[in-house]
């Protein structure tokens, strides 16, 4: 049997024990038929991945790979590509969560193999001061356009006719954001040494709101919580956010909260080159790069595995995919073991296609 991962496509709160069974059922079969899947397909690339198997001449074997991430959000991308490494030959060692400075890093110095977070024009800073392109592979488009930005709520934007972030300039306009007391809009924002934060920070200047607006830091997924609490309690909130993530389930756009645009595009010197119409979507320009998700792996590894290289090229995963599972993980089902078993359903879901990329990443070696 394969599951049907539609079951987890937003809003995803009716679905969540069904899910969670259907999650158990997916999983025996993929143990059940997933070897046969991958390597009976009928076609001459199919008979190559079987010979290759069959005789263990797989480009992975004898080599480790050491995954890593920068929040458990993260984990699902990055198990998905474990998976297909794995059936490469390769050893996967235990991811390491780092901040995505130091992965950086790390990867350019090869203590990281690779990371399937890596956000291609947030990240470009910690791209080239890591070694840029001579230390570092940058491959493929694994999550397509990724979206940053501030949101409200839609009841105090439409009562107070507020569309733009600029709007808060008004210190009667921010002070209904205000949650301490001292008459500034309290903007739930982005952790110290993701990236965004900088964003944030410039973007405060640059549109006159260091006077009226205070940036509130710490850890997101806290912070984000008590935004969602208030919100529940009828209370006006701004905060930033990204897709894909599971907030987009729980404060649906156009109903709860809609995206405040900004006057015009102003970003930190490192995407001074980023123009307006990269930072528009949904009708709004919304101030931060659209961007991707794409595999950022150690430079060495790339040129030593073609195959693996090639695998990094292929794999794609939709952004609805990605944010249905982490609302799985804001449910509860958010231990690595489960997380394993999210990304599993997704491969036993797109088994042909997943089983096309091996035969692919297979023949590059």
């Amino acid at each position: 049997m394969v599951f049907n991962f539609d079951t987890f496509k937003l809003p995803i709160a009716a679905n969540r024990l069904g899910a969670a069974a259907a999650v158990a059922v997916a999983i025996a079969g993929v143990s059940a038929c997933g070897g046969e899947q991958a390597t009976d397909t009928g076609t001459d690339s199919g008979e190559t991945t079987e010979e290759t198997a069959a005789t263990g001449d797989l480009p992975g074997e004898g080599v480790s790979v050491v995954p890593g991430y920068a929040v458990l959000e993260e984990l699902f991308q990055t198990e998905i590509v474990n998976i297909g490494l794995e059936q490469m030959g390769y050893t996967i060692e235990s991811p390491k969560e780092l901040e995505y400075a130091t992965l950086h890093v790390d990867t350019a110095n090869g203590g990281i193999t690779y990371t399937a977070a890596h956000w291609e024009t947030l990240h470009e800073e910690f791209f080239a001061n890591s070694g840029g392109d001579d230390a570092l592979e940058r491959t493929g488009t694994y999550i397509a356009n990724v979206l940053q930005g501030y949101k409200i709520d839609t009841a105090t934007a439409e009562e107070y006719g507020i569309t733009s972030i600029e709007q808060l300039q008004d210190p009667e306009i921010a002070a209904l954001f205000d949650t301490d007391g001292d008459g500034k809009a309290n903007l739930t924002g982005c952790n110290p040494g993701w990236g965004c934060e900088l964003v944030i920070e410039h973007q405060l200047d640059e549109y006159g709101l260091r006077d009226t607006v205070q940036h509130e830091q710490g850890q997101y997924f806290a912070l984000i919580a008590d935004t969602i609490t208030r919100y529940e309690q009828g209370e006006p909130i701004l905060f930033y956010t990204w897709t894909p993530l599971w907030v987009s389930g729980v404060l649906t756009e156009g109903e709860d909260v809609t995206w405040l645009e900004v006057p015009y595009t102003s970003l930190p010197e490192a995407q001074a080159e980023v123009t307006e119409d990269d930072t528009s979507a949904e009708g709004k320009n919304l101030g931060f790069a659209v961007d991707q998700q794409v595999i950022l792996a150690n430079q060495e590894f790339v040129d030593a595995n073609p195959a693996a290289a090639k695998f990094f090229e292929l794999i794609e995963v939709p952004i609805g995919d990605v944010s249905a599972q982490n609302q799985l993980m804001q449910d509860g089902e958010d231990t690595p073991e489960q997380i394993r078993a999210h990304a599993e359903e997704w491969v036993a879901e797109n088994q042909e296609q997943f089983d096309g990329w091996i035969e692919e990443a297979l023949a590059a070696q």
